[in-house]
């Protein structure tokens, strides 16, 4: 058995490798050539996975180590009869945690109580509902957005879209969808910008696309977060000079969710293939007892991982891609012991 494996996907080798021949390259490069002779397809959020890709290849399984579904037609699997496997709910604790790690900073370059904002979620998946958690942990007040779930499930206590966007944060957690009931692409756009305010923080770490760009970089706002852009990595300038937080697509980048990507891709190809998993492969994080030493809340996140050197990286634009696939060590907040209590959720 061939694999073509994307070489930013986390340890690939100590993986994949017992399936047969591993074919590793950068996501973006990818191509018609490469899969054809290939059977097993891993890829980020940087292939196309597409009739125009897996035509005349021997793809029977794809799969994606990362949360987001935007670059794959999953249509065109299904009417081909290749298995698909997505890593749903692989990073949500790592962007719950660079959102949560945020307001804290914003609170204190402000000077405000965060317990005193209210805050917006849209889109309450797999991202938004570990958000909601911590928050309510640490006291903030949510106001909760997601049509699909609230039509599905009748909870009573979401809210509509302009509710939300009337937070005095608002962070976006939906996928990237152009059809159906609740299309998600420009979801914040002409008619609805108006509820964002100059005292308005907002985060857009869902998928470029979800918010219009175009009006964003000409409204005012207390502070902009932004870690997922249109047509990246030529991102939108204007929004790059102004953001509190300017990042390259990596709040999900921590080595936990990198790993459970990969993780959760094995397990489907293990059953797939009708094969045993290997226990050992479960142990590939261990680093051990990690302690931190401030003696606050704040200092402690940042002791953890400071967010804004993600920012300085890419301040030459010419570094998003390199960056992204050489990122610092991160590790999440429940690897940390701590004198005091971190929003673990």
């Amino acid at each position: 058995m061939k694999l073509i494996i994307d070489d930013a996907c986390y340890a690939y080798n100590e993986i994949f490798s017992s399936f047969g021949e591993i074919i590793t390259m950068a996501g973006r490069d990818i191509d018609t050539s490469s899969v054809k002779d290939c059977d097993v397809l891993i890829v980020r959020s940087r292939t196309q996975v597409n009739e125009a890709l897996l035509k005349g290849s021997s793809i029977k399984f794809v799969g994606s180590t990362v949360a987001g579904l935007d670059h794959v037609d999953q249509d065109y699997l299904k009417d081909n009869n290749i298995r698909f496997f997505s890593a749903q709910g692989c990073n949500s604790m790592a962007v719950a945690e660079f959102v949560i790690a945020t307001i804290l900073n914003l609170a204190d370059k402000h000077n405000f109580n965060y317990q005193d904002k209210t805050l917006g979620i849209i889109g309450v998946g797999n991202v938004g509902s570990r958000l909601a958690a911590k928050a309510e942990l640490l006291g903030i007040k949510t106001l909760l957005n997601d049509p699909i779930r609230q039509q599905n499930e009748n909870l009573p206590n979401f809210v509509n879209l302009d509710t939300a966007l009337s937070a005095d944060i608002v962070t976006f957690h939906t996928p990237l969808t152009f059809n159906g009931d609740f299309p998600s692409f420009k979801l914040l756009n002409q008619a609805n910008f108006h509820c964002i305010s100059d005292k308005t923080i907002l985060f857009n770490a869902a998928r470029g696309g979800v918010i219009d760009e175009k009006i964003w970089e000409k409204t005012k706002t207390l502070e902009n977060v932004i870690d997922c852009w249109e047509n990246e990595p030529n991102i939108n300038q204007n929004l790059q000079k102004t953001a509190y937080l300017a990042s390259p697509h990596i709040a999900g980048h921590s080595v936990d969710a990198k790993f459970m990507g990969s993780f959760m891709v094995y397990e489907a190809l293990c059953d797939f293939l009708g094969e045993k998993q290997q226990e050992s492969i479960k142990n590939l994080i261990n680093p051990g007892v990690l302690s931190l030493k401030s003696d606050n809340l704040l200092d402690c996140l940042n002791e953890v991982y400071d967010f804004k050197q993600d920012t300085l990286a890419i301040k030459n634009l010419e570094n998003f891609e390199y960056y992204r696939r050489n990122y610092p060590i991160r590790y999440e907040w429940p690897h940390y012991n701590s004198q005091v209590i971190l929003p673990i959720a």
